[in-house]
């Protein structure tokens, strides 16, 4: 019997190894099972982001978002889009009260401080025209013509060769980067609140006010224009993709989208799909916007064009 213990101890010394060995076999799935999830649940994304500010802008980033949450690895992040004009989305992206900014113009002409803070995203061009009601008899206005009619000079239609009929501006608030962008672009001045002029915050709003008001006029982004208002040439030029990559027509800018300091990864993701092809090579030109990678002309923040 003591010649067996050898024997024995070894034995039960073989079994306990092959016990460790298999719990550990049978763990390291397990570990690895889990390793994979908690990788997955740590580099998948997840938040809110809420994008404020230009309705000329509104309308390529809610339909972005729509698509951007669709996509499997972004269904974790959520993506609220609000109006409010560029002055309002610079003010609240400034403020921390919200992700992204959206704006038509560049944040310095806007902001008398914390521009500074901010960072641009550029995400497509938009151009502006002046409209009109179908029934003014009008398709096309000179400049001073229109800075006639902005500062109140002309208030009928019959004294730029159109119908009798009293002119009706429909206007920007003071907050709206469409209205900065063609006052500083269509009339070259900043204009005051006429009375009896109409004031309307949203884009779709003031093209419905057009297409309903008799004698009405108003500015709007080429992607809110359809055929329910006239769309005025400028000096006889039309506002379209060609003459604006080409600099031919004037009344454009960049669609911004701030965020304060370097973008959250989330807010990148959503950042970096609308500049991606799928989105510039689609939305970006079925909306109405010019991709900036179209564009033969840029311009800075003091309006100077260079090729």
């Amino acid at each position: 019997m003591l010649k067996k213990w050898p024997f024995i101890l070894m034995t039960l010394t073989m079994v306990f190894a092959l016990a460790a060995c298999g719990s550990a076999n049978n763990a390291a799935p397990q570990g690895d099972a889990a390793t994979g999830t908690d990788n997955k649940a740590a580099t998948e994304l997840t938040g809110n982001i809420l994008a404020v500010g230009s309705t000329a802008l509104q309308p390529l980033v809610e339909q972005a978002g729509q698509k951007f949450m669709a996509v499997d690895k972004y269904k974790g992040i959520a993506v609220q889009v609000q109006g409010g004009g560029s002055g309002t989305g610079l003010t609240q992206v400034s403020g921390g009260q919200a992700d992204i900014g959206n704006s038509d113009v560049f944040a310095k002409e806007k902001l008398e401080s914390g521009a500074d803070e901010l960072v641009d995203h550029q995400v497509a061009v938009v151009a502006m025209s002046a409209v009109a009601n179908p029934k003014v008899g009008v398709t096309d206005l000179k400049k001073d013509q229109l800075v006639q009619i902005f500062t109140g000079k002309i208030t009928n239609w019959k004294q730029v060769g159109g119908a009798d009929q009293k002119i009706v501006i429909v206007n920007r608030p003071s907050s709206s980067g469409t209205r900065a962008t063609f006052e500083k672009y269509a009339l070259g001045q900043k204009t005051e609140d006429l009375p009896g002029s109409i004031q309307e915050d949203s884009s779709g709003t003031v093209k419905k006010l057009i297409a309903e008001t008799p004698g009405a006029i108003g500015y709007l982004a080429l992607s809110y224009i359809d055929n329910t208002v006239t769309t005025l040439k400028y000096d006889g030029v039309e506002a379209n993709v060609e003459n604006v990559e080409q600099g031919k027509y004037p009344v454009w800018a960049y669609e911004h989208m701030y965020t304060k300091g370097e973008p959250k990864e989330h807010v990148k993701a959503f950042l970096d799909y609308i500049l991606s092809d799928e989105i510039q090579k689609s939305d970006v030109v079925d909306l109405g916007y010019i991709p900036v990678s179209g564009m033969q002309v840029k311009r800075d923040a003091d309006g100077n064009i260079t090729k």
